[in-house]
């Protein structure tokens, strides 16, 4: 087996001066040349922990040369008015999202919302003349996806995704090995998501765990996923067939109690999530309970439940290549494996894999340093990449590990986006309308699928043609 070992400087001259090109230069001049000039106006709709942490704390910190906060809205008054300390700017807050547009004027809005409601925030600030940030998903369904598209066009404004994980390190290199052709023409893929009794359970605790919010989790969770299918393929899928339902979380419980803090069966739950010890969550959510009933402890044996928890996914991409897609909410360990079936060889990689680690992980550790918006950490260790020659030899690339924030994807793309928007973008890590309509397509298709038990064409769900090979 031939060992090759990725250099760091050769990489980071490959993919750290990458950034958003050819999508970003007709934009106004929030994405644009003028960012070094003035500050550009942002406001951002939203403040639960990932819009106030990276997306409001973490560009605030880091960015605050070339932008400036001028407004915060979230319908929850006491949340918003923490968003605001705890960012540490200083900007009117709203709890009126048309008010906030009128008074101040931003020239990017942010959108970190509940899913189901992207799509008014989004619509409604394209109107107002503003370019748009959103989590993804985009949305969860293909009506409001076409209503967002629908919005650009007219608007002549634009639209990003906040896709991060196209730009994590070792997900780079994976693009970086297909663009070589270092396997050939790629015709199956195979891609096993794993969350754990951690992380997947706490989905089930929130909004997520509710359909008419989240989508399903082939909506939230998988369109990350999709998205980098759809990015590593360059293809568009074309029909979904998927399996799926709930037989763990939910209503599969014998017990159940009104949420963890005032629940009688703490000694017999394996799941308890003893929110009293984060003092960030009591503050942020527990505090501010008594203004719209959110509760961020939730019972996940609770019986409105009605995503799915474990998911199975066939998808056909333009090019004819096929992908065999799972995700597990209730895994031991976090992790993933990738297999890229190539005419004359195969590319594997895989991540977190308890038995190819050194020591057993902490699960809800891994996790917070996985969201941890701290200066990237490389550990000393791998991630790595077998990339096998169907008659010849098998080298590994080791790829450099980064521990926090999601693999060194969350800065990058941040990056990106304030800081070098006209940098070439060799690698198409940038994602707009069109990237984030066809990821969550795959998963709205998949969840159609389910529920209705039978193959889902994509083009019955958009206007836009599958291209077999996207390119720019």
């Amino acid at each position: 087996m031939e060992l090759s070992r990725m250099n760091r400087r050769s990489f980071l001259s490959t993919t750290g001066t990458v950034a958003a090109g050819t999508l970003l230069t007709s934009m106004s001049p929030v994405f644009g040349s003028s960012i070094a000039q003035t500050k550009n106006r942002l406001a951002m709709v939203g403040t639960g922990s990932r819009g106030t942490g990276f997306w409001g704390k973490t560009i605030q910190d880091n960015y605050n040369d070339v932008v400036e906060f001028v407004g915060l809205c979230d319908i929850n008054i006491g949340r918003v008015e923490l968003a605001k300390k705890s960012m540490g700017v200083n900007c009117p807050t709203f709890t009126n999202f048309d008010e906030m547009l009128l008074q101040t004027k931003p020239n990017l809005v942010i959108v970190t919302t509940v899913d189901s409601t992207h799509h008014t925030f989004i619509i409604k600030a394209l109107e107002f003349g503003c370019d748009v940030l959103t989590e993804k998903p985009i949305t969860t369904d293909e009506i409001k996806c076409k209503a967002i598209l629908d919005a650009e066009r007219k608007s002549g404004k634009k639209v990003i995704v906040g896709f991060n994980y196209r730009h994590a390190t070792h997900f780079t290199v994976i693009k970086e090995l297909l663009a070589k052709n270092q396997v050939g023409k790629i015709t199956s893929v195979d891609f096993h998501w794993y969350l754990n009794t951690f992380h997947g359970a706490d989905y089930f605790r929130r909004w997520h765990g509710e359909m008419n919010k989240s989508g399903s989790l082939l909506v939230h969770k998988a369109t990350h996923h999709f998205d980098l299918l759809n990015w590593w393929i360059d293809s568009d899928p074309i029909e979904v067939f998927a399996y799926g339902s709930l037989e763990h979380y939910g209503k599969n419980n014998a017990f159940r109690g009104e949420n963890c803090r005032k629940c009688s069966f703490i000694d017999k739950c394996k799941f308890y999530f003893d929110i009293t010890k984060d003092p960030r969550m009591m503050e942020l959510y527990v505090d501010n309970e008594k203004y719209d009933g959110y509760i961020r402890d939730n019972c996940l044996w609770r019986e409105n439940i009605d995503i799915f928890d474990k998911m199975a996914v066939q998808i056909k991409y333009a090019n004819n290549v096929q992908v065999s897609y799972s995700l597990t909410t209730y895994s031991p360990f976090e992790g993933l494996t990738i297999a890229f079936n190539g005419m004359n060889g195969r590319l594997d990689t895989w991540q977190d894999l308890p038995w190819r680690s050194k020591e057993m992980l902490d699960q809800a550790e891994k996790h917070a340093k996985e969201m941890s918006q701290t200066k990237n950490e490389e550990s000393g260790e791998f991630n790595e990449i077998m990339v096998s020659d169907n008659f010849g030899a098998t080298k590994l690339v080791k790829v450099p590990l980064v521990t926090t924030g999601h693999g060194g994807g969350d800065a990058r793309l941040q990056d990106r986006i304030f800081r070098n928007p006209q940098a070439p973008d060799l690698l198409n890590h940038m994602a707009g309308t069109r990237d984030g309509a066809m990821s969550t397509l795959i998963g709205i298709a998949a969840r159609k699928s389910i529920l209705e038990g039978r193959v889902v064409k994509i083009e019955e769900l958009t206007d836009i043609k599958p291209h077999p090979n996207r390119g720019r």
